[in-house]
């Protein structure tokens, strides 16, 4: 993809505009402990990305409880975890941007991209709320009338529909590989927060580091 063919950016939240991804830690543990699974990094890690109720289902497994709770107990479970994430969300304020990401927003904003936030989250309205950044962004791609998860592309195809803009003038910013994978899959220029993403198209050590000239640099 050429730079001057980008006309919009879709954005991931946990790990790419904020640390949110420690408050989801913070709170998937808490459940972990309740249901008697054993937090791991490794169980931390297979979580990123993933939606509610399959990191649910993924904790439960990790301790052998997948049989032990019927479909209503686990979706009670799920609440739980998401009211005490609610908790610490409600704690989030501007400083909370992850370094960078404020001046990347307001050069995007400044030379009129388009700008969608593509989270798995359904807090994630609220997360921009705190973090003071609601009025960048033009649309946010509704979790909840998607009916597959990252790394499928379909986040990433309702991201380009909801800028009117084809697939081939979006690009996707994404720290973890399943939402490198759905950029990719969608047909959009993949931008990779984090030196393990092999298959990102743009690979950036850190938030830090992004910028438009950044990107331009390595196209």
């Amino acid at each position: 993809m050429n730079f001057a063919d980008i006309k919009g950016f879709a954005f991931d939240m946990d790990g790419v505009i904020a640390d949110t991804a420690r408050f989801h830690g913070q709170a998937w543990h808490q459940l972990a402990d309740k249901v008697g699974t054993t937090w791991t990094p490794e169980l931390a890690d297979a979580l990123k990305g993933v939606s509610r109720m399959d990191s649910l289902e993924l904790i439960l497994k990790a301790g052998g409880h997948e049989n032990d709770y019927t479909q209503a107990e686990k979706e009670a479970l799920a609440a739980e975890k998401n009211d005490n994430y609610i908790k610490l969300v409600e704690t989030l304020t501007p400083a909370d941007i992850l370094p960078g990401m404020k001046a990347f927003l307001d050069e995007l904003k400044a030379n009129g991209y388009h700008l969608v936030l593509a989270s798995a989250s359904k807090n994630a309205p609220k997360v921009l709320q705190y973090l003071q950044l609601t009025d960048y962004f033009e649309g946010i791609v509704d979790p909840a009338k998607l009916t597959k998860g990252k790394p499928d592309p379909e986040i990433y195809v309702e991201a380009a529909k909801t800028m009117n803009l084809p697939a081939n003038q979006v690009a996707g910013v994404e720290d973890a590989q399943a939402g490198i994978q759905s950029i990719n899959g969608a047909g959009e220029l993949s931008i990779g927060i984090g030196s393990s993403l092999q298959d990102a198209d743009v690979k950036f050590a850190d938030t830090s580091e992004v910028s438009l000239d950044a990107i331009k640099a390595q196209l």
